[in-house]
């Protein structure tokens, strides 16, 4: 990161050179020897020993000593009587002497005796070098990429504030304290005029940045989730190839024979079957999603081999921290703060920034005030100007990384980020870097997103558990590991062999970790819990964000092509490929599986045949390999999602299956259909600031239950549901009572005709009817959850939150018993249908 660093200094030297600006103090306006009264309650600042010089806007500032209290007199101060002119401080340095400051302009003799008064006094002596001053000087007056300076804000810990203003906008860097000091850069033609600011009192070492050897990474365990996974679940994991095989193989056997029957009995009966067909179809395209999960869990059957590393010592690499947020709860945002700025790491070595794209004013008076304990603390806001294009997160994070650029050191070589409810374990950092220093062509590290407000049975799986405890490892085996939003660790090398944050997707992490893949870079996925977060609290935000996700991976597949081809992908190996088409696919797989979904009733309604068969032998046949389809699919689900938990191999499901319509409107309106229409396309909308209006799980102020049926059956469209509800009951009904109205006097008969309809193992229709009552039983039993603060343990002293261990584990209650008693019962009717077929 020097060399980059260095490639715009020396730059930025150059066009120095070439222009020789003229740098005049207002003798008027801003004194050399600036002073300020602090309130004496304020905190102590233990002594800090700087010995290089650091970055001040257009100057770099040396500190020989600095032992400042906070509630004394601030004070800064240079030799006055020095006529000599600015000399190299880093040939002086290496001779052990302290360059002359340069020359001063005539000062009043106010000044002059201030500065004597107080000199006794003095808490800082620096000495003021022009290493630095060639930067700023091009950024204002010529204009490079770096004048990304213009337009932001940076709150630094030291109290200083910097305006810069310039033809082109106006932007501010402040520093959070009680007190501060505007500095201006004018960049009127022909004038060039800086008034000298209060130094900037480096509190890191960045602009030192040392090799970390690799004894410095300690492989703790073999495997990164042995401690959350007991050795038996481990060992009958390892059969999930096995499982899975054997459940795909059943399948397309069944599907097989259904096909054959069919046809058989067509050719016999010199009949055709359009609603077998059609049912045929049905069942198959159901079944897709469950079997693309397990052909490519199978595919990844060698299994995954990740260590459990930590980095030790303090010869550590440098971090950027950013934390970005858009308009979040303040109290949520600070909590994430100050567990990111107490982490197992020297404090030297890394840097927090609040990244904040809704500028609120609230935060930055917390953050300020914060800034005081940490003085790695920063907070930035840019300028967003209406009518062009911001990119939303991705645009707030490319700031960001621009930003640090200007800091004292420059930037670091990693980027980390976390959400703005994020909350990081102490050792997040010491884990995620290990993996990185251990693997130099490793571009990109993430954690599992884990949350502590999930609710009891946790109704809407918002959870994730499936996806970050099976797909997520298993995506990993593969060697396509995604980067999933927050906890991850970015080398800046790869993230500038990329030319930065991708925009043009909602999807920026999955974005930016696909890019990483095609340019031939590493991507890990570390399965520890190193963060834990918030969910949606509503139905409203919860409908948001997931549709925000859909509609992401959707632009993100678009813009590389499905990961066929073009030169973005070039490098990708073949299951890098067949994951940027495949996960892509299904979104838009929601599409013909809400068609199939509607197709089910249909069926059922019209009173065709829905199992054709030439002779019972056939249907015997059809009804056993229906059982042996179930029974081993089960036993897959039971070994396959042993890593999350088994109730969420079912729960998982339906949870798709029920917001198939949502992702399918999605699709519908912000891709497929032309803009000249007006639909609105759906608009970004950060998970954390999304703000319910029910308040359902507040068990004080939720809404009335008039209100949540009118907000979630009308505004969220769940009328959809509630009529496909309606509609599958009405379709079964009519088909059962066919079997007593239509003139079959045989008992017999009408059995077969109830086994060959309504009630076809494995009576799909009921499982698409739970599905689809899942938000309407929500809304009239909405769970409860505690206000967040009482699922906190808090630290008194720091104020550091960590969630509640009982909170970071899922609950479970009678509730869920229901869906296991439905899958239960199904398997158990089947089971009596299989033994059947040997007796009958």
């Amino acid at each position: 990161m020097r060399s980059f660093s260095d490639k715009i200094y020396n730059s930025a030297q150059d066009a120095f050179a070439a222009a020789q600006p003229e740098f005049v103090l207002d003798e008027e306006e801003v004194p050399n020897t600036v002073s300020a009264e602090i309130d004496d309650s304020l905190p102590t600042i233990n002594p800090v020993d700087i010995s290089r010089p650091v970055v001040i806007g257009s100057q770099a500032w040396k500190a020989v000593s600095w032992q400042p209290r906070l509630g004394d007199i601030t004070e800064y101060s240079s030799d006055s009587d020095t006529e000599a002119g600015p000399r190299d401080p880093l040939s002086k340095e290496q001779s052990g002497e302290v360059p002359p400051p340069p020359p001063r302009p005539r000062q009043s003799s106010r000044w002059k005796e201030e500065l004597e008064r107080k000199r006794s006094d003095s808490i800082h002596s620096l000495e003021t070098i022009q290493q630095f001053q060639s930067r700023l000087a091009h950024t204002v007056s010529v204009g490079s990429r770096r004048s990304s300076i213009v337009g932001t804000t940076l709150w630094t810990p030291n109290a200083i504030h910097y305006r810069i203003r310039t033809r082109t906008g106006q932007g501010s860097i402040s520093g959070a304290s009680a007190f501060s000091q505007i500095v201006e850069v004018d960049s009127t033609p022909g004038v060039n005029k800086i008034q000298v600011p209060r130094p900037f009192s480096a509190i890191t070492t960045f602009h030192d940045q040392p090799i970390t050897p690799l004894s410095a990474v300690h492989e703790l365990a073999t495997h990164d989730d042995g401690d959350r996974i007991s050795p038996w679940r481990t060992k009958l994991h390892a059969v999930t190839p096995l499982a899975t095989s054997l459940s795909l193989g059943a399948y397309f056997a069944y599907f097989a024979y259904r096909v054959y029957a069919t046809l058989e009995a067509q050719r016999t009966l010199h009949r055709v079957f359009p609603v077998a067909w059609l049912f045929i179809a049905s069942e198959f395209l159901v079944s897709i999603p469950t079997c693309f999960n397990s052909a490519y869990t199978l595919i990844s059957a060698g299994g995954r081999r990740r260590p459990k590393l930590r980095l030790e010592g303090n010869q550590v690499p440098c971090v950027d921290v950013f934390i970005t947020c858009c308009n979040e709860d303040v109290d949520v945002v600070a909590d994430t703060v100050r567990a990111a700025c107490v982490q197992d790491y020297p404090s030297s070595r890394y840097r927090v920034i609040v990244c904040d794209d809704g500028a609120d004013l609230q935060l930055r008076t917390v953050i300020e005030g914060l800034s005081l304990e940490h003085l790695n603390l920063y907070y930035h806001a840019r300028i967003k100007i209406k009518g062009k294009p911001h990119h939303f997160k991705a645009g707030n994070l490319i700031a960001a990384t621009e930003m640090v650029e200007l800091l004292p050191g420059g930037a670091g070589e990693y980027i980390a980020a976390l959400d703005a409810d994020m909350i990081p374990e102490p050792d997040w950092l010491r884990c995620v870097v290990a993996h990185m220093v251990k693997d130099p062509q490793m571009g990109l590290v993430c954690p599992p997103q884990l949350f502590y407000n999930v609710p009891d049975n946790d109704p809407l799986v918002q959870s994730l558990d499936a996806f970050v405890h099976v797909m997520e490892p298993t995506k990993d085996a593969n060697g396509v590991a995604w980067c999933t939003g927050s906890g991850y660790v970015i080398r800046r090398k790869a993230l500038e062999a990329i030319g930065g944050w991708p925009t043009g997707s909602l999807a920026e992490d999955v974005y930016t970790s696909s890019l990483l893949l095609g340019n031939g870079w590493k991507t890990a996925f570390v399965h520890e819990p190193l963060q834990f977060g918030t969910i949606p609290d509503t139905y409203t935000s919860h409908l948001k964000q997931r549709t925000r996700w859909s509609l992401g991976t959707i632009q993100t597949a678009i813009k590389l092509n499905f990961c066929i081809y073009g030169d973005v992908v070039k490098n990708m190996t073949f299951l890098q490929r067949l994951s940027g088409f495949l996960f892509p696919a299904g979104e838009l797989f929601s599409l013909f599986l809400t068609v199939v979904l509607v197709s089910i009733p249909v069926v059922l309604v019209s009173g065709g045949t829905l199992v054709a068969y030439a002779n019972y032998n056939d249907l015997r046949w059809q009804i056993r390999l229906a059982f042996i389809a179930l029974i081993l699919t089960r036993f897959h689900e039971f070994v396959g999602y042993l890593p999350a938990s088994y109730r969420f191999a079912q729960r998982d499901a339906l949870a798709h299956v029920w917001m198939t319509p949502y992702h399918s409107l999605t699709v519908i309106r912000s891709v497929l259909l032309p803009s000249w229409l007006g639909i609105k396309p759906m608009a970004f909308k950060p998970t954390g600031s999304i703000k319910g209006e029910l308040g359902e799980r507040d068990a004080q102020n939720r809404a009335p239950l008039w209100r949540r049926c009118v907000v979630i059956i009308w505004t969220c469209e769940c009328y959809i549901h509630l009529a496909y509800v309606l509609f599958v009951l009405v379709a079964v009904a009519l088909s059962t009572s066919r079997a007593f109205t239509s003139g079959l006097q045989d008992t017999t008969a009408k059995l077969m005709y109830l086994l060959t309809h309504a009630f076809w193992p494995p009576m799909l229709w009921i499982i698409c009817l739970t599905a689809f009552a899942t938000p309407l039983f929500y809304m009239v039993f909405p769970p409860t959850v505690p206000d967040r603060e009482d699922l906190l343990d808090r630290d008194p002293k720091t104020g550091v939150a960590r969630p509640k261990p009982y909170w970071k584990k899922r609950r479970w209650g009678k509730w869920t018993f229901w869906h296991e008693t439905q899958w239960t019962v199904c398997t158990l009717y089947s089971a009596v249908l299989f033994v059947g077929t040997f007796i009958y």
